[in-house]
């Protein structure tokens, strides 16, 4: 949905670094002065989040947090969006219709990727900011609203003012405070609380008591990988690998979701041509329990290199139990060795 309206509190904001919690005693203190604020961040960081979280702790949480991402509608289509339209407006327009405006009205209106608004749109968001009414599109009478506005983006904005792409009169109105949100990234120790509450709730949608844990190899994973696509991308990942362990303890994580389970070939290989037919060898015959060893060697090798050497995934690739498999890598040997 491209716009969205709220009642209820938000989630909790999760974490124990530094910078989150720098950042959340800032959106603190901004909450209780009512002028516009602006949050920037990337992808996945929980700009939404903190817009709602901004608003609960204002004066005005009693009143409505109407949501608008306006990187989801057509540029044609915003200023009906937020200003509303009178019956007959332009075609299509049956009935006079309350923009988001007239519905934050004494709430909050969050303008999510804030960059995608039209100049001409910018103009009469900044008359709305200065003066506190508007005209809907097709009327002629002024509409008197009372909203903070709250904006969000991931792009340069006063790199966009100074190319013409973005109105300077606006940018300075809106950035009365500027929020950055860090990345998880640079969040130190907050992936595995994160990725721990993520794993209960899945667990509890999955019908489980308990969660599954978390191997200490796991953990490594996760306090390593850069998490290019922030929370977002750490809850797609500890929910996919709580509902593919079945319960059982998390040995590794999948980053990459489209990443063929079965492709034995190494990167940049094509299939390799296959090779005629010998004649067997005039010498004698390698000895059938050593042909049957290395054969079971090659199956282990392909299956644990098929579900990157996750163990678990590896017996159900070869029809085996875990503890079938575990009693194979025993009888051939270490790990390291395949």
């Amino acid at each position: 949905m491209e716009a969205s309206s709220h009642s209820a509190p938000p989630g909790e904001a999760l974490g124990q670094s530094e910078n989150f919690l720098a950042f959340q005693e800032a959106l603190s203190r901004a909450a209780k002065v009512d002028r516009p604020v602006l949050f920037i961040g990337e992808r996945g960081t929980g700009k939404e989040l903190a817009a709602a979280r901004l608003h609960y702790l204002s004066s005005r949480w009693g009143e409505p947090l109407v949501a608008l991402n306006c990187a989801a509608l057509a540029p044609s289509l915003i200023e009906s969006e937020l200003f509303g339209h009178e019956a007959g407006a332009f075609t299509g327009a049956g009935q006079r219709r309350l923009g988001r405006f007239e519905t934050a009205h004494q709430g909050t209106l969050f303008l999510d990727e804030i960059g995608n608004i039209p100049l001409t749109v910018q103009e009469k968001i900044l008359r709305t900011v200065e003066y506190g009414s508007f005209e809907r599109v097709g009327g002629s009478r002024p509409v008197e609203v009372d909203v903070r506005i709250v904006g969000a983006t991931n792009a340069d904005l006063p790199a966009m003012a100074r190319e013409g792409r973005f109105k300077q009169d606006l940018l300075d109105r809106l950035s009365f405070e500027v929020l950055t949100l860090p990345p998880l990234r640079e969040r130190r120790g907050d992936a595995l609380v994160l990725a721990e509450h993520f794993a209960q709730r899945m667990a509890v949608e999955m019908g489980w008591s308990v969660a599954p844990e978390f191997s200490p190899a796991a953990r490594e994973q996760l306090a390593a990988h850069p998490w290019p696509g922030n929370v977002r991308q750490l809850k797609n990942v500890v929910e996919r690998a709580v509902y593919r362990s079945g319960g059982r303890e998390i040995f590794s994580f999948d980053f990459d979701p489209f990443a063929s389970p079965f492709s034995s070939l190494p990167a940049g290989e094509g299939p390799r041509e296959t090779p005629p037919a010998e004649s067997p060898p005039a010498a004698s015959p390698l000895p059938f329990k050593q042909a049957v060893a290395d054969y079971e060697r090659r199956l282990l090798q392909q299956a644990l290199t098929a579900a990157r050497f996750n163990q678990r995934q590896a017996a159900e690739l070869l029809g085996l139990t875990y503890h079938q498999l575990r009693g194979l890598l025993r009888k051939h040997g270490p790990l390291d060795s395949f």
